[in-house]
């Protein structure tokens, strides 16, 4: 049934659905926010009668478990764990023709998957990522970069690629905070610390990771890339900072990200 929905419904059903399961999350019979334990929501109202309480959280618990049992089946749901995960080539994601539909729905999932597992390794609980607005960043690289693209497809430099994916790289990042895939929740954990500073710090690790795994499309892909990709964002945040807040954020950006894709893996 959903193949003969349209892309936009599909993806915001997706969304609502997972809103639906963090719902159900928060009313576990175990769930620190149940009545009663450490860490309980003041503002929440105990049911009537305890008794029906526990039977309703005994029941989301068995809920919830099914699901996370059915997640292991489903690989762009898979609890974030960054072994493993690893990005196409930008160019697959933004590829025209009969490619270009199976090219989208790789873009939204492979984003959510990579922007997933950053946040487990950061313990970033209390914030949630939209499929949709992944969704809206590929349709605005499709339409402000076809030329960066056209460029990269024909481009067989090594120095040539890596000045190009850098610059993708960084256009990736900015459109990505123009359409802020990344929310906090009204009660975020200790770990999300400030705004802009914090989504930035999960998002650029996303699209240095793309643009790695764009430099050679011959090579085999590193099964750890987004782990590095990690560790060297972490090492320059100071300077992606920087850039992010700069005059110019795509010229600023693209030096960052040229510097470190010429000496990563």
């Amino acid at each position: 049934m959903l193949r003969e929905i349209s892309e936009e419904v599909r993806v915001n059903l997706k969304d609502r659905l997972r809103d639906v399961r963090r719902v159900i999350r928060r009313h576990r019979h175990d769930s620190p926010a149940q009545p009663g334990r450490p860490g309980e929501d003041s503002a929440r109202q105990p049911f009537p009668i305890r008794e029906i309480e526990g039977l309703l959280g005994h029941a989301a618990s068995a809920f919830d478990d099914m699901m996370s049992i059915a997640e292991t089946f489903v690989p762009g749901e898979r609890s974030g764990r960054m072994s493993g995960l690893a990005p196409k080539p930008i160019g697959t994601y933004f590829a025209t023709g009969e490619a270009a539909l199976a090219g989208e729905r790789a873009f939204r999932r492979d984003m959510y998957a990579l922007a997933k597992a950053v946040l487990a390794e950061k313990k970033a609980d209390g914030a949630r990522l939209r499929e949709a607005n992944f969704a809206a960043v590929h349709t605005a690289m499709a339409r402000q970069h076809a030329e960066l693209f056209s460029r990269l497809a024909r481009e067989d430099d090594w120095a040539g690629r890596v000045a190009l994916v850098a610059a993708l790289s960084a256009a990736l990042l900015i459109e990505f905070l123009n359409h802020d895939p990344l929310r906090q929740s009204e009660a975020p954990t200790a770990a999300v610390g400030p705004g802009r500073s914090f989504v930035i710090s999960c998002l650029a690790p996303v699209a240095l990771a793309v643009g790695l795994s764009s430099v050679d499309t011959g090579a085999k892909p590193e099964p750890d890339l987004l782990e590095i990709a990690l560790l060297a964002t972490d090492a320059r945040l100071d300077r992606i900072l920087a850039a992010c807040n700069g005059n110019d954020p795509l010229d600023e950006l693209t030096t960052v990200f040229a510097t470190l894709l010429a000496h990563l893996p």
